[in-house]
């Protein structure tokens, strides 16, 4: 009788065992596509994002190349004789350290 109870009780934990396993085995393919398809979200989010900076990026180029153009020695030339001032370069004077 002792060694029925034994077989018994491994029995239980076998059942257990078993049933534990057979969950695992149903659940792993459900978390494995849920778990792709955030991936493939999260992708799409990343893709958006670094199309959004490369757009910014273009602004920020665009930008910039307006300030060379504007801040040019030319248009600054153009706007002072439209206000009636004159560049003298003879009142330029260099400092050297000696």
């Amino acid at each position: 009788m002792a060694k029925n109870n034994k077989r018994l009780r491994l029995l239980k934990i076998e059942k257990k065992m078993i049933k534990f396993f057979l969950i695992m085995i149903l659940l792993f393919p459900v978390i494995s596509v849920f778990s792709k398809a955030t991936l493939a979200n999260i992708n799409i989010e990343v893709e958006k994002l670094r199309k959004a900076i490369k757009i910014q990026e273009n602004r920020n180029q665009s930008l910039v190349m307006k300030v060379n153009e504007l801040k040019s020695f030319e248009n600054i030339r153009l706007a002072v004789e439209r206000e009636g001032l004159v560049y003298n370069s003879n009142n330029i004077r260099v400092i050297t350290k000696d």
